[in-house]
């Protein structure tokens, strides 16, 4: 794998996991969903991760135009 590659495949991963870790963790649905069947340590380290997913979608997504941009 070539570092062109990895540099037009990455961004894309990054903005994926973001997007739908988002949309998961700030749908009441799946978060009801979650607290009734995950254990309770399972469901913190789950909500723990909705700043990383953010992260991840914002980051990946200005990768990814970056990479569209040049």
């Amino acid at each position: 794998m070539t570092p062109e590659t990895l540099d037009r495949i990455l961004p894309l991963v990054m903005a994926g996991y973001g997007a739908v870790m988002t949309l998961v963790l700030h749908t009441r649905f799946f978060m009801e969903l979650a607290e009734t069947r995950l254990p309770e340590s399972l469901n913190q380290q789950f909500r723990a991760h909705r700043g990383l997913g953010i992260i991840c979608l914002i980051v990946g997504g200005l990768w990814s135009l970056q990479n569209l941009w040049i």
